[in-house]
């Protein structure tokens, strides 16, 4: 479907609104005048521990909106929940210089979650993550594995309560929007047999939480999708992988011991990303 916007050319914010409306101070901007929302990606949520990406080359995570206290589906978070319904088509713009913004891609909703993490006073609260797709892209995963409220015939969007907000942070990766990124960051495939029965696939950090930051904690980089075998070695510190994705194995299995369990030592992962070495450099110096 055609749209007055081509990717990857830069467009002078005041410009958009001039012709479109919108609030020019909001991250996600309704336009006025047409069926339209905009939303603009920066850098301002690093400072409170999140950020905008690309999960995978099809799926973007997007923060939404409000700076202190809870989040809640009203504004701009509201048009965003319901653009499908009403008929809205969503530009992600991504801030270049100045007052300049880059534009990306038209997005679809594809899933909503929670997570916790500062508000700008320093308070912890309950922030919305938005997962889209890119306008018109087949994926070869399906969405309908994930279990959320947004796919709900009659939608509970309200924020966890009390009993389910501790529960969203003692399950550590188990719930909620990390464990969503981790799925779309390794597209629902296990990272190193490519194994895709998501009930059963295990996100896990990295770096392990005890000994990671608030940050670190929240970072996908510091996530990896892994089938239970797999994860349980992981875990224990008895494989780990190389920056290039080689399978280690730790001397305190004999081989014939890995065999048994199917592990060949001959795994690799194709789909690292550079900001994984650093945390992958410190998952190493576990191994037992």
């Amino acid at each position: 479907m055609h749209h007055p916007f081509i990717i990857g050319n830069i467009y002078k914010r005041s410009s958009i609104h001039l012709q479109y409306g919108g609030n020019p101070q909001a991250g996600i901007s309704p336009s006025s005048r047409y069926p339209y929302i905009f939303i603009f990606s920066g850098k301002a949520g690093h400072q409170h521990g999140y950020k905008d990406e690309w999960e995978n080359q099809n799926i973007f995570s997007y923060t939404g909106e409000g700076q202190i206290d809870d989040m809640k589906f009203l504004r701009g978070n509201l048009a965003l929940r319901d653009h499908i319904v009403n008929g809205k088509r969503v530009f992600l713009f991504v801030e270049d210089i100045r007052s300049f913004v880059k534009f990306e891609a038209e997005l679809t909703l594809e899933d909503i979650d929670f997570f916790e993490g500062p508000d700008r006073n320093g308070k912890e609260r309950m922030a919305i993550k938005f997962f889209f797709k890119r306008a018109g892209v087949h994926l070869d995963y399906q969405i309908e594995q994930i279990h959320s409220a947004f796919e709900e015939e009659e939608a509970d969007y309200n924020m966890p309560n009390e009993t389910e907000r501790k529960g969203l942070v003692t399950s550590r990766v188990g719930q909620g929007a990390y464990r969503k990124s981790i799925l779309f960051r390794w597209e629902f495939k296990c990272a190193v047999t490519n194994y895709s029965k998501n009930e059963i696939l295990i996100a896990s950090h990295i770096l392990p939480w005890k000994d990671s930051n608030n940050d670190q904690r929240l970072d996908v980089n510091n996530g990896i999708l892994l089938s239970p075998t797999y994860d349980a070695l992981f875990d224990q510190h008895l494989i780990s992988f190389e920056n290039n994705g080689k399978i280690i194995l730790s001397d305190s299995l004999l081989k014939t011991n890995y065999s048994e369990i199917g592990v060949t030592g001959k795994e690799i992962i194709k789909k690292l990303r550079s900001d994984n070495h650093y945390y992958l450099e410190g998952h190493r110096k576990l191994l037992l």
